[in-house]
């Protein structure tokens, strides 16, 4: 039977016994942490097109060009928070408070303003580290907390600065975990609270009765935009892994698992001879990766990480992604016809191999104007593209350019163009000059293969 062990030492938890103890309060906790969180103000100039969208008409656009589109710069601003987690002035906050921006400002809960410059931005997990220089002086900063530690029902604060009020704090309790079916970023894997946070909240604290943070605030589940009681905040432990990247360098080196997978559903658990659904079946494995180092085979169920259960793959995923790119790491698993098995999963960065060569695909040809790379794990993770570890894919569209015209997207693999495989970046533009006016390009988008057929 699979084990799976308690919070050794975890504290034991109470409800209050008695009217002193109801009348407690949570002053202590917030003058300890509340200084640590900060304001951040985003400044970015956004282009807008002025006039008819008749004319952003791919139809009208090939006989009238650019002749009517009249552009114009417009400034905006955005409001969120952050955390101070380095004394020396390193902040953390979501991506999207920050994105864009040409202009950042961060101020102290004593009201001084700081220019911010962006060390580090991470799409996959919507989180940004900012530096700012305080001389000298040492910040209050927050001390990193064990998410994993977490129990629903434990009370936790929410520190932010809702619709620019200024600094706020709402208690509520952890009303889940591992909460992965949320869509935010591509490591779903969230702490739910019914801490009340609201706009402005974003990149601010969830912090726990000792003073320490669990997670960064970042969305809500909302129909009006206000809060309604069921908000997500970025576990810390996947903070954690983001902060020692700018420390050591600014670079974020993940592990990756070398396969594909699938969440165990209950039909699937059935035809597997579980007796409950839940964990992730192994479905493709990257010749002399991990898994297949591991000696994971093609219908191994993954049921746990390091002594955390796995209850899907984006849980899979999480565990793996919060771990450093060295040494291994603990699998439980169940394989079909075996039982259950225990392994050791290598903890290694994927490989770029082949390199990149990003080219920008010109001349008079469908594809003019897209940026094209060749696949390899490491793009294949960087582009959230499990499995697509081989390939041509399409990185960049610029905008108004052939390519976007006739409908090709970033993350669009090409595969031929009239037969002729493209298989390294190459090949293809010889492949399509060689087309002489009539093209028939196929490509994978979204795990489909698509064809399109073009003539001058």
């Amino acid at each position: 039977m699979l084990a799976w062990p308690g919070a050794a030492g975890a504290q034991e938890r109470e409800v209050p016994s008695s009217r002193a103890e109801i009348r407690l309060s949570f002053a202590p906790v917030v003058e300890e942490t509340a200084p640590a969180v900060v304001n951040i103000y985003a400044r970015r100039l956004v282009e807008e097109r002025i006039g008819s969208p008749l004319f952003n008409d791919p139809f009208f656009q090939r006989f009238f060009g650019d002749a009517f589109d009249l552009k114009r710069e417009r400034e905006q601003r955005s409001l969120g928070s952050g955390v101070i987690l380095d004394p020396g002035g390193l902040i953390v906050t979501n991506r999207h408070v920050i994105k864009g921006a040409q202009e950042i400002k961060v101020v102290l809960s004593d009201r001084r303003e700081f220019d911010a410059e962006i060390a580090l931005t991470d799409d996959r997990t919507d989180l940004a580290v900012l530096r700012i220089d305080p001389g000298e002086e040492r910040l209050p900063a927050l001390e990193l907390g064990d998410s994993d530690a977490l129990k629903v029902g434990d009370l936790v604060l929410a520190i932010g600065n809702p619709f620019g009020v200024g600094q706020t704090v709402t208690s509520g309790i952890v009303s889940g975990l591992a909460r992965t079916a949320v869509g935010i970023s591509d490591y779903s894997f969230f702490i739910q609270t019914d801490a009340a946070i609201n706009p402005g909240n974003s990149g601010g604290a969830l912090v726990t009765l000792d003073g320490k943070l669990a997670g960064i605030n970042t969305a809500i589940f909302s129909k009006s935009g206000g809060s309604v009681g069921i908000g997500f905040a970025i576990p810390a432990n996947m903070v954690r892994t983001v902060v020692k990247s700018v420390q050591a360098g600014g670079r974020i080196v993940r592990p990756w698992l070398g396969m594909t997978g699938q969440t165990v559903t209950a039909d699937l658990a059935e035809g597997l001879g579980l007796d409950r659904p839940g964990g992730a079946i192994v479905r493709e494995i990257f010749p002399g990766g991990p898994a297949d180092r591991a000696g994971l085979e093609r219908g191994d169920v993954i049921r746990g990480v390091g002594g955390k259960r796995v209850e899907d793959l984006e849980a899979l995923r999480f565990r793996v992604a919060t771990r450093e790119a060295n040494g291994g790491v603990a699998l439980k698993v169940y394989r079909p016809n075996r039982g259950e098995l225990d392994t050791r999963l290598p903890l290694e960065p994927p490989p770029e191999e082949p390199p990149r060569n990003e080219t920008t695909l010109s001349g008079r040809q469908p594809l003019a104007g897209a940026r094209v790379a060749n696949l390899s794990p490491a793009l294949a993770e960087e582009l959230d593209r499990p499995g697509a570890w081989s390939g041509v894919v399409v990185t960049r569209v610029a905008r108004d350019s052939t390519a976007a015209r006739f409908g090709f997207r970033p993350g669009d693999v090409l595969l031929s163009v009239n037969g002729r495989e493209v298989a390294r970046v190459k090949d293809a533009q010889p492949a399509l000059n060689a087309a002489e006016g009539r093209w028939h390009i196929r490509f994978r988008r979204d795990g489909q293969v698509k064809s399109v057929k073009i003539t001058a």
